[in-house]
């Protein structure tokens, strides 16, 4: 216990003190010309006003699940929910604070730094976004990891006064038989879960809606530039970075890592008392100081990882500027990833080393868990690559798709989604082999800690793509205040780099929210087997409720890209009314109403939310208490398997659409030349379309589908005893 209180403890303290330090030097920067400061207030107050919204809506219904799960299993149950979301939601708007504050500090640097003929003009420029996006991962790291320490002791010492284990299962009033220190961990998982759906969900329809009624009219319709500031919608597309992105993202990355840990401890419990209560004399059983260990050993790994991620932050941020953005923002991530492969295997070393492993299934005794961690490192960063190979226009797919713009919008389109689908199998390569190995090396404690070894250097990773969203912001900024056209060139390199840590980030996000629902639905399924069920794939309940998860996920990919080509339809139609209406805006005499588009897509956004919530939320309840346990189970499965797909191929390709069209304004020049200019902007067009289909793909449903996964699956697991012991399709087939 002690190691793990100290490592976590200092890990928390460190990185939230650090995040405070980044925060307070950005917001001491200049923030530029007043016109700049003008336009950044503008955003800043879209993105409050969107928060305060969404948690207005948020709150309740958090509040009302708390109550719920008080009522049916035990207040601590209640009381752990509220702290994750509560955690959940402070990491978010830590991170988004702090992001609308850099990116004018950002586009500021640059500015300066053209005026000045500074030659690291670029690098001093990345590191005020980085030092932005240090804050936000920073953030993630500290509160989650504060929220899950206090449950841990809170529940753990309550519970240590009947048993030095803490497994003391209850009744509860319904007679339902249950383990407290599991319920309130993974109550805490579905506090950040519920939470990071809404951030995520809402702001994605949010930025999407924004984006694309931008594009769709600005760009296509008027043929006037990205970010112009006569387009009303560019302060909302702004706006919607830092809501979905930034807000979005860091709460998406803060529940996959809970939910690993969540499963990582869980799972060790319920093999636990599987073992204890086995009928066979021969049947070997994990010690209570085995068990102990394996609970705490994968906090330790994430508390560790915190530790190593501030040092590999704190190096890029202290060091001389350069002007080489992937070299900094890789150093980052390869340095974090290096010191806790080194460091997660003193701690195996510590943890393990001398006690009988067999019963819990390690083939090489106390290394072990570590090589499942680094299993899970090294297919975290596999799969970021291959997201990189698919949607970088430096390399030959995203090449492709652009030469496919020259024959038209449809080819273009069939393109960028034949890549995404193909990019699935190496991606599904890299997961199932990452299963395989680390079952292999650890038994079924292996997926949980290869998903907490992907996860330990969460921190860096989202400092990263924070970076991005920051950097695009400051470019917008940058044209909207008619900056020297140098300043928006600094930014444009850096945004470019963004791009391709949003991909590596998005893919790094599929992978570990895969590994942690996997891990959470092996926990389910440890779980109903002590209740005499077992997921056999032959159940006709299972195969069943695996037709369902498919089509579930399915349905609720298509009710997102509903939600978003709403709120873009609402964007256009006001963009357009604004042109049409305010005399002088098309030549730039008048100003645009940019409050009015910001409310429209708030409005739109949250409304449009409500119901995939619900639907994720409720259905593993439902589906339980009609068809039982096994039905689920099946559920579980079609669900994680699909979204593998689904989120794989739509990330993928709304990011190579993206790419292409990158590609193509970079060689503005060469192509008119060669073709003319009135070829070219035909060309641009179709570039332009295919990014706008993939705003939806890459930015709504793809990360979305990891969220629900991990969410039903962390609420199959709450409610598992309750609706084992009472459904409908038992009391019918007795």
């Amino acid at each position: 216990m002690p190691i793990m209180i100290y490592t976590v403890g200092l890990g928390v303290v460190m990185s939230l003190l650090f995040a405070y330090a980044n925060y307070r030097k950005v917001a001491s920067m200049s923030a530029g010309t007043p016109q700049m400061q003008e336009i950044a207030q503008a955003i800043k107050e879209g993105a409050d006003a969107f928060l305060s919204r969404e948690f207005a809506i948020d709150i309740p219904i958090i509040v009302l699940i708390s109550v719920l799960f008080g009522v049916f299993f035990t207040p601590w149950a209640g009381l752990s929910l509220l702290i994750g979301a509560a955690m959940s939601s402070l990491a978010g708007l830590c991170g988004m604070k702090a992001a609308v504050i850099a990116n004018v500090r950002v586009t500021n640097a640059a500015r300066e730094g053209v005026e000045r003929k500074d030659e690291t003009a670029l690098g001093k420029a990345l590191q005020v976004a980085f030092q932005g996006g240090a804050v936000m991962g920073l953030s993630v790291g500290g509160f989650a990891l504060l929220g899950l320490l206090i449950v841990y002791l809170l529940a753990g010492f309550w519970q240590a006064f009947a048993n030095p284990v803490n497994l003391v299962p209850i009744k509860n009033w319904l007679g339902v038989e249950m383990t407290v220190f599991t319920q309130v961990i993974t109550c805490y998982s579905l506090g950040c879960s519920t939470v990071a759906l809404f951030n995520r969900l809402g702001g994605g329809i949010y930025t999407k809606g924004a984006d694309m009624g931008a594009d769709l009219v600005g760009k296509s319709e008027l043929g006037i530039p990205e970010d112009d500031p006569r387009n009303p919608a560019v302060i909302a597309d702004c706006v919607g970075d830092n809501v979905g992105d930034v807000a979005g993202n860091g709460s998406d990355l803060l529940e996959s890592t809970i939910g690993s840990i969540s499963a990582a401890t869980v799972l060790p419990t319920t093999m636990y008392t599987v073992l204890k209560n086995s009928s066979n004399p021969e049947t070997a059983r994990i010690s209570d100081e085995l068990l102990t260990r394996m609970m705490q050993f994968p906090l330790t790994v994430v508390g560790l990882g915190l530790i190593a991620c501030i040092i590999g932050i704190a190096y890029v941020i202290y060091k001389k500027a350069s002007n080489h953005p992937s070299h900094e923002l890789n150093l980052s991530l390869w340095s974090s990833a290096a010191m806790i492969g080194l460091g997660s295997l003193v701690l195996s070393l510590i943890f393990f080393r001398g006690q009988d492993t067999a019963p819990a299934q390690f083939r090489f005794g106390w290394v072990s868990p570590w090589l499942a961690a680094i299993i899970g490192v090294v297919a975290g960063i596999t799969l970021g690559m291959l997201a990189e190979r698919y949607t970088s226009e430096r390399y030959k797919e995203t090449q492709d798709i652009a030469e496919l713009a020259k024959k038209g919008t449809a080819l273009l389109i069939t393109g960028g989604m034949s890549s995404g689908w193909r990019s699935c199998l190496p991606a599904c390569l890299v997961l199932g082999g990452a299963v395989i190995l680390a079952s292999f090396f650890c038994g079924s404690y292996g997926s949980p800690i290869a998903a907490v070894g992907m996860l330990s250097f969460v921190a860096a990773t989202v400092t990263v793509d924070t970076y991005g969203p920051i950097s695009d912001n400051a470019g917008g900024i940058a044209e909207m205040s008619k900056q020297d056209p140098r300043v928006r060139e600094i930014t444009d390199s850096l945004d470019s780099q963004g791009n391709t840590t949003a991909a590596i980030g998005k893919g790094y996000a599929i992978g570990s929210g895969v590994l942690a629902a996997l891990s959470l639905m092996l926990s389910f399924s440890e779980s109903i087997g002590q209740q005499g069920e077992s997921m056999t794939i032959t159940n006709f309940l299972l195969i069943g409720g695996a037709f369902v998860g498919v089509g579930l996920m399915h349905w609720l990919s298509g009710q997102m890209l509903l939600a978003v080509t709403r709120n873009a339809d609402h964007m256009v139609e006001e963009v357009r009314r604004q042109f049409r209406e305010i005399k002088g805006l098309m030549e730039g005499s008048a100003k645009p109403d940019y409050a009015q588009c910001v409310r429209i897509a708030t409005n739109s956004a949250l409304r449009e939310m409500v119901k995939p919530c619900i639907v994720a939320l409720a259905t593993p309840i439902i589906g339980g208490f009609l068809l039982g346990p096994l039905f689920v189970g099946g559920l579980l499965l079609g669900t994680i398997l699909d979204s593998v797909t689904m989120a794989t191929s739509t990330a993928n390709s709304g990011g190579a659409w993206d790419n292409a069209k990158k590609y193509i304004k970079s060689m503005e020049t060469e192509l008119t030349a060669q073709y003319g200019a009135a070829r070219y902007k035909d060309i641009h067009d179709a570039a332009v379309n295919g990014d706008t289909v993939g705003d939806g793909f890459k930015d709504v449903v793809g990360p979305n589908q990891d969220i629900m996964i991990k969410l039903m699956s962390t609420m199959a697991l709450i409610w598992a005893p309750v609706f084992a012991a009472v459904n409908l399709f038992s009391l019918i087939a007795k």
